[in-house]
């Protein structure tokens, strides 16, 4: 609840009341002990009412240089509840925050244009050591202090809550912000490759860590929509955000610079399957961050007032360019993110039903690892690397070929098939039963008059 304090002069305060009187609504006047003849009124209201009231009271004659104080309060009892459903845009009650609260969430969100490019280079930087040292851990640190949340939740707000200015800051920001990360990215990978502090012959493909964003993939899809889903809920309920944006930036700063270290190895491979997770990720987040905010109650008229306010001009026309780059981003971002997790599915599928074959009864499947189809694009042949385990001696030498030919008679397309082997040993501590058959016995031999026990040892396996 708000308690909203303004004073008026005598010249405007009947006016002042009728209005309030108007709206049914419960107020208190209080006589200044001046000489300025004025008057404070008190209004109690719901959250996210005091701005639509100032506004009608504005049209009332308030004035816009009217001496305003608007302050939290609490009461025992509702007071004015009917004014919520005439000033409060957003979901009523406690469904969620108001449009102005939500707004100052989001903006509060996002820290000063400096801080935030030096945090989007900091991240970046931190995540590129921890992909090229290979380390979950400070990757999950460059999570921390990416600067993202904010930027990517802004926009969804600002489109939702028809805030055409707070909608392409945030897409300023989220740019500025992807081009400081991968430039910062660039420059120490080039420079740790220049100094040999990373060797240059590094099979950067292979890195566990660069592995795992090097492809847009069902899982990494998962975190997307689940990110921009709790942002969203976070920022309408008045909940912490820090966790959502965590979530947030582990859904963009990796990808950054795994784009930027495929850029400087000069993989053009591993560049282009970054940067198609990448554009997955911010698509998605935005996207579910308003699909989130929809459902939980708040109604947009950008495009309804966008389409009855249209007048052709220069502005509209980088409007139209703009959502037209978006719609093709998006729809490629899902066509291309859509063949490849079908690819990726079929390869797995084949996978296991080779080695469940009898012939590889003592192998267990352990990974099985697609590089990212780009569909002969860059005329390159998909690479699919198989990792196993194997408890025997046996080499298995046609068991990449198998492979192959099968993934390649099903999807149609030609592969290169890399199988790992993991080997290891198994010692299983027998029992009891088991040790005392294992155990020396003597043998007993008949002999002369009486039995006599030989103390021959025999040690019985059968």
């Amino acid at each position: 609840m708000r308690l909203v304090q303004l004073r008026v002069t005598d010249a405007n305060r009947q006016a002042i009341l009728d209005a309030l009187d108007a709206l049914d609504a419960e107020y208190v006047v209080v006589d200044e002990a001046t000489d300025l003849n004025t008057t404070i009124v008190q209004i109690p209201v719901p959250d996210g009412a005091s701005d639509g009231l100032l506004a009608h009271l504005d049209d009332a004659g308030l004035g816009d240089d009217a001496y305003t104080v608007v302050t939290d309060a609490t009461s025992p009892r509702e007071v004015n509840q009917q004014l919520a459903d005439r000033f409060v845009e957003g979901p009523k009650g406690d469904a969620g925050v108001s449009h102005p609260e939500i707004r100052e969430r989001a903006l509060d969100l996002q820290p000063n244009r400096p801080t935030y490019v030096a945090l989007a280079a900091l991240s970046a930087v931190v995540a590129t050591a921890g992909l090229l040292l290979d380390s979950a851990i400070i990757i999950v640190g460059a999570m921390v202090i990416a600067p993202f949340a904010g930027s990517s939740l802004s926009a969804s707000v600002g489109a939702v809550i028809d805030d055409r200015r707070m909608l392409v800051q945030s897409v300023n920001s989220q740019l500025l912000g992807l081009i400081v990360g991968f430039v910062s990215a660039l420059a120490v990978t080039a420079g740790l490759r220049q100094t040999s502090f990373v060797p240059s012959g590094v099979a950067i493909g292979r890195i566990e860590q660069i592995g795992l964003f090097l492809t847009p993939n069902l899982l990494a899809l998962t975190i997307a929509v689940c990110a921009g889903a709790a942002g969203a809920l976070a920022l309408a309920t008045d909940l912490p955000v820090s966790i959502a944006g965590v979530a947030i930036a582990a859904a963009i700063v990796p990808s950054v610079a795994t784009a930027a270290i495929g850029v400087v190895w000069g993989d053009a491979l591993v560049t282009f399957g970054a940067v198609v997770l990448l554009a997955m990720n911010i698509v998605f987040i935005n996207l579910t961050a308003y699909l989130a905010l929809v459902g939980l109650g708040y109604r947009s008229s950008l495009v309804r007032d966008s389409w009855t306010n249209f007048q052709p001009s220069v502005r509209t026309g980088v409007y139209a360019v703009l959502v037209l780059v978006f719609a093709v981003v998006l729809a490629a971002t899902v066509g291309a993110t859509a063949q490849y997790i079908v690819f990726e599915h079929q390869v797995k599928e084949d996978v296991e039903a080779v080695v469940d074959g009898p012939t590889y009864d003592s192998l267990e499947l352990m990974s099985v690892q697609a590089e990212y189809n780009d569909m002969n694009a860059l005329g390159r042949v998909e690479s699919v690397t198989v990792t196993v385990a194997r408890s025997s001696d046996d080499d298995y030498p046609l068991l990449a070929e198998a492979i192959e030919r099968s993934i390649s008679a099903r999807s149609g397309r030609e592969v290169t098939v890399n199988v790992r082997f993991l080997e290891y040993q198994t010692e299983e501590r027998q029992s009891e039963t088991n040790a005392d058959e294992l155990r020396p016995r003597p043998s007993v031999v008949a002999g002369g008059i009486g039995d006599r026990v030989v103390p021959r040892h025999v040690l019985d396996v059968a």
